[in-house]
């Protein structure tokens, strides 16, 4: 039975921001070719480094406004790609690359207060997760963050 749900920056988001190439905080969005791995917060598949041309915005991934409301960083392919859709394990080619993906886990409740912080590790992420939202009533919904640079990478939802 599936214990989660990993749930990437919608592709109707990241068109919006390919045809007005300005994002939530009206910021000016860049276009460069991929310098590092990414991921791309869409398809959430690393980019290939002098290759792909990506893009740079403004993203917050909450709903409230509130202190813990953290806008950052983040990139998204310059071309149209499809949403990452094996939605009930989390990314293979994230998770198996821990020294360019270290990831940190960052739990909120449903005020969007934060109750929760974990780093992966060498633990497996896909066994990691339901045991964190078995073990943590409180928890709503967790972000998976690159754990150096801090910047937000996708939620995770429990599924009942």
């Amino acid at each position: 039975m599936n214990k989660f749900k990993i749930v990437p920056i919608s592709r109707a988001y990241a068109q919006k921001i390919r045809s007005t190439m300005a994002d939530d905080f009206d910021h000016e969005v860049t276009e460069k070719i991929a310098t590092g791995l990414g991921p791309c917060r869409v398809s959430l598949k690393p980019f290939e480094k002098g290759i792909d041309k990506r893009l740079l915005l403004t993203h917050s991934p909450f709903e409230l406004n509130n202190a813990y409301n953290q806008p950052g960083p983040v990139f998204i392919n310059s071309d149209d790609v499809e949403e990452y859709n094996d939605v009930y394990r989390f990314p293979p080619e994230i998770k198996a690359n821990k020294k360019s993906f270290p990831i940190s886990l960052i739990g909120y409740n449903q005020e969007q207060q934060m109750v929760f912080t974990r780093l992966v590790g060498d633990d497996d992420i896909d066994e990691l997760i339901p045991e964190i939202f078995e073990q943590n009533a409180d928890i709503a919904y967790l972000h998976a963050r690159n754990a150096q640079a801090c910047c937000f990478i996708c939620k995770i939802e429990r599924v009942h």
